[in-house]
């Protein structure tokens, strides 16, 4: 995992979560805006799983098991785009909470996968 990519992850994630907060706090319903910044979240994801899938090719590897980091990861893909699908079909200001709520989520498990690839 390479740290500064992993930095940049961090701020997107803290960065959607807190503007998708925010308007969820203010009543909003889930819009182009709140939906636009999940899939930015989504996006360094899959810039996740290629960087992970690029770096283990050229021979480097997690110092934990990498089952279980690639299991963070697929999660953490699956829960951002899983909130943005259910802000779709349920359009609540809940729904735009929990847009704000899961890239927060996703920081955190981000921070256990550097965890595992550094040691």
């Amino acid at each position: 995992m390479i740290q500064v990519f992993f930095l940049v992850e961090l701020a997107v994630m803290g960065t959607v979560g807190l503007l998708n907060l925010v308007l969820g706090f203010m009543g909003r319903l889930p819009s182009l805006w709140s939906l636009g910044a999940e899939s930015l979240a989504a996006l360094t994801l899959i810039g996740q799983v290629a960087v992970t899938i690029f770096l283990l090719a050229s021979g480097q590897s997690s110092k934990a098991s990498i089952f279980e980091f690639f299991g963070y990861l697929i999660v953490a893909l699956f829960m951002v785009v899983g909130a943005a699908f259910w802000s779709v079909v349920e359009r609540t200001k809940y729904s735009t909470l929990v847009l704000g709520i899961v890239p927060l989520v996703v920081a955190v498990m981000l921070a256990r996968m550097s965890q595992l690839w550094l040691g």
